[in-house]
């Protein structure tokens, strides 16, 4: 016997029907590339977002078409992540920062019908206008009079403004099967080509639900809420869509994420909820200290995309009060995986004690499951010391590559092969270790990079830190630490500091000070332009 409740689809479009309808006058603040603030709500963004709709069914876009965006984290951006998937259209985010050859690949394999660009990236477009097989039109966010003119542009040019200013609002939104694909992000941290990762309605709507509960992100209507993290990555980690189902706030910070910038925006918005990688707060850290100020507002980031080191977590706690939560995800992930919050046994443990749990990537949150494997695929125990390949299955992980027949990673049961090496506790907690391409296996013994670069970055005068695995001739692999200073400091230093905190077979053979590191597109650390550089480092 079935239930007697109404079988209503899980869309998206439901998400700004209900804010615009529920929180109207709540504000949404949007950053321009210059700096500047504009203000509006949700219920004048409802508006534009039914007035684009409607403009895409005009352009002739169907059911299933995918829509590309070149865009930075703005409000132009966020009424297409509703305007397309509303539809039934897939919104496909690309990262601008990737290769200009990554991104023609990107766009050809996802077969873009329309192009959404910022004015900042119209250059590159134009440069690539004939290598992009399946773009119609080029669509740029902003008026006709901020576009330049380029006679050498294949496809036609519209302006976005344009596009919705003449055309009636949506009347009602379709309806159509929940498990529509509704938005596509690739992947930037693979070997080889991208790989596209399709979300559906039913997989968003359930992970903006989980990511808003208490165990999670913990967001109500009363935070001011700003994903640092860009709306190109993981959906920006989904907050937009938290952001507008509870109604919060939301501020939109734009392509500026230096430290002066995020800081004047925390402030002058009084944000309580934010998120972003590491490195994001590190510069923030660093405009912090010189500058003598202090986050008044802050009460919790979310810090993901790698490790985020004890020293962090403390720093954001004595200094300014803030709460950390370490979180885990990937693009494959939708990106929330586990979320590091404490249970009630937690309450009596030391501060020492918390930040060291802290320090972990938390427990899977409800729908999540996670498990530890070694290379032949058999179980291994939650003990929180055995190390072993994290799989991960849930109704937000997904199940397969976009054009990508069979896949290696992904199981018939619905297990996914993350790539990490992770450790998992008896309460359920996981820790990553390393990538599994980053481990260092020296005389037949995992070293963990992770582990080493987090205690390194603890020491007041380092900066940042990588640690590589090299070829030697007698352990195959021995470690190297490549550090960036924040003031003056010595090898001799370093290895003082480290020397009871890592075991000894454990300490890097050797250390270099570098000027900077590279980072990837999405503000990783990219680990393969240091191992291609160093890898013989030993042995010469």
């Amino acid at each position: 016997m079935l239930g007697l409740m109404s079988d209503q689809q899980l869309l998206i479009s439901s998400l700004i029907e209900h804010s615009g309808k529920y929180h109207g006058q709540t504000e949404i603040v949007d950053c321009d590339n210059d700096g500047k603030i504009y203000k509006t709500n949700y219920s004048d963004t409802l508006v534009r977002v039914k007035k684009l709709a409607n403009s895409l069914k005009n352009l002739n876009v169907n059911l299933g078409d995918t829509i590309g965006t070149l865009a930075w984290s703005n409000l132009r951006h966020l009424e297409l992540y509703y305007g397309v998937s509303g539809i039934g259209a897939i919104c496909h985010t690309i990262n601008p920062r990737l290769f200009k050859e990554q991104i023609i690949y990107i766009i050809n394999d996802a077969k873009n019908k329309l192009l959404f660009v910022d004015l900042d990236f119209f250059d590159l477009v134009v440069e690539i206008s004939n290598e992009i097989n399946t773009v119609e039109h080029i669509v740029v966010l902003g008026k006709k009079e901020d576009i330049p003119n380029k006679k050498n542009i294949s496809k036609k040019v519209i302006a976005y403004e344009d596009l919705i200013e003449n055309v009636n609002a949506l009347n009602e939104w379709p309806i159509f099967s929940e498990k529509t694909a509704s938005s596509l992000c690739y992947t930037s941290g693979t070997t080889g080509n991208p790989k596209g990762v399709l979300y559906s309605h039913r997989s968003t709507l359930i992970h903006t639900i989980a990511a808003a509960n208490p165990d999670s992100f913990n967001l109500s209507s009363l935070d001011v809420i700003m994903p640092i993290a860009p709306m190109f990555h993981a959906n920006a980690w989904g907050i937009p869509y938290v952001a507008t189902m509870i109604g919060a706030k939301l501020v939109l910070p734009g392509r500026h994420l230096d430290g002066k910038s995020i800081y004047n925006l925390l402030e002058r918005e009084k944000v309580t909820f934010t998120a972003a990688v590491p490195t994001i707060w590190l510069m923030l850290f660093q405009f912090l200290e010189t500058e003598k100020k202090k986050l008044n507002h802050l009460k919790s980031c979310a810090i993901g995309g790698s490790a985020c080191p004890k020293v962090m977590i403390e720093n954001f706690a004595e200094k300014h009060d803030v709460n950390v939560i370490h979180a885990w995800g990937m693009t494959e992930t939708s990106p929330l995986g586990t979320v590091n919050r404490p249970l009630n046994k937690h309450k009596e443990f030391t501060k020492e004690q918390k930040y060291e749990l802290a320090t972990k990537q938390g427990r899977p949150v409800y729908g999540v499951d996670i498990k530890i494997k070694d290379d032949e695929r058999n179980d291994l125990p939650r003990d929180g010391k055995t190390a072993g390949n994290l799989w991960v299955k849930g109704p937000w992980i997904c199940k397969g590559y976009m054009n990508i027949i069979e896949s290696d990673v992904h199981t018939k049961d619905g297990w996914f092969l993350t790539g990490d090496v992770a450790n998992i506790d008896e309460d359920g907690y996981m820790q990553i270790t390393d990538r599994v391409k980053d481990v260092i296996k020296s005389g037949g013994e995992w070293i963990s990079t992770i582990e080493i670069e987090n205690i390194t970055v603890a020491h007041p005068k380092v900066k940042e830190a990588a640690v590589i695995g090299v070829k030697h001739k007698k352990w195959d692999e021995r470690p190297l630490l490549l550090v960036v200073k924040s003031e003056e400091v010595s090898k001799e230093e370093v290895y003082e500091f480290l020397a009871d905190k890592i075991a000894k077979w454990w300490m890097p053979d050797d250390i270099l000070f570098l000027n900077e590191l590279p980072h990837t597109a999405t503000g990783k650390i990219r680990k393969v332009d240091l191992k291609t550089k160093y890898l013989n480092y030993l042995i010469n």
